[in-house]
């Protein structure tokens, strides 16, 4: 019988408890405003990321850390019940990661991280996972950039292509840019990254051959209303967005990458792919918090017809 292809996703990221409280706007230095009851959701943009590709149906497994206190327990077993695998999560002495997030009228989200155990996550942790079972390898910057490259070295010697989504956005070695077949940033991230002002698609493409000579194989920025855009040696595509009506933009990007993630795993086209993140996005931001919004298959399919 022929080889079965390997479809299976690893995350190695992050896991938050997400501490959001909505209001009418977001206060200014020094002033103190009334919001709604706050709200304790899943979050951490490796975990929903993981979430995410798992809701549409990829099998995935998280790398990760999480403290010994009931932020751990809350996240471990959203993780199970979303049916993600998490033998390759530990837990830790130090807290469990937090964000606090506002989010006001506009939908749009103001956050502040505590990494806590995400801050723990060791090159160590990376060589105890087998990456030998796994096809997708899918990284963010909310652990230690030293564990991310290791990560990344460990897919290339085991033949995974690997999506780096560089959020937050910090200076990357070019060894680890030269290591993620596809970077996904978006305006701000590239922005950040190439020192180079983005503002508009011709800008964004601008930049992201920039990248391109800092060895970047495929750079795909997302442009939030905008779509996406695709940037390798050969050529620029853009993906023209969904229009719907936005109630809050958290995780959005967590749930175009999941979504590209799992179209990838299911060898669709990079531009299928890439469309089916943006659906995925745009679905997420329908809907008010971080993993509550990811959406699931079926939506997903409806979406599209």
């Amino acid at each position: 019988m022929p080889d079965v292809p390997k479809r299976d996703v690893l995350v190695v990221g992050s896991l938050n408890a997400d501490l959001v409280v909505r209001a009418p706007r977001f206060p200014g230095p020094g002033e103190t405003i009334s919001g709604e009851n706050l709200q304790v959701i899943p979050g951490g943009k490796g975990a929903n990321q993981a979430v995410a590709a798992a809701r549409l149906g990829a099998n995935v497994s998280m790398l990760g850390r999480v403290g010994k206190d009931n932020f751990g327990d809350f996240l471990l077993n959203n993780l199970q019940s979303n049916h993600v695998n998490t033998q390759f999560i530990q837990r830790d002495d130090a807290s469990t990661g937090t964000a606090t997030i506002i989010v006001d009228g506009n939908g749009q989200n103001s956050i502040v991280l505590s990494p806590g155990a995400n801050g723990k996550v060791s090159a160590a942790d990376v060589e105890y996972a087998s990456f030998s079972s796994f096809s997708l390898l899918l990284l963010q910057l909310e652990i230690p950039i030293l564990t991310v490259l290791r990560a990344a070295e460990r897919a290339r010697e085991h033949g995974l292509r690997v999506i780096l989504n560089p959020a937050p956005a910090q200076t990357l070695p070019d060894k680890l840019i030269a290591l993620a077949d596809f970077l996904i940033p978006n305006e701000t991230e590239l922005s950040l990254l190439t020192g180079m002002e983005v503002t508009d698609t011709p800008s964004a493409e601008r930049a992201a051959h920039t990248l391109l000579g800092h060895g970047a194989k495929t750079v795909i920025v997302t442009l939030g209303s905008k779509g996406a855009l695709i940037v390798d040696r050969a050529s620029s595509t853009h993906v023209d967005a969904f229009k719907v009506d936005v109630v809050d933009t958290t995780a959005a990007g967590d749930a175009f990458i999941g979504g590209f993630a799992h179209a990838l795993s299911e060898n669709e086209s990079l531009k299928d792919a890439v469309r089916r993140g943006c659906a995925c996005g745009a679905l997420a931001t329908t809907k008010f918090g971080a993993q509550p919004s990811l959406p699931i298959k079926e939506e997903v399919e409806k979406f599209l017809k």
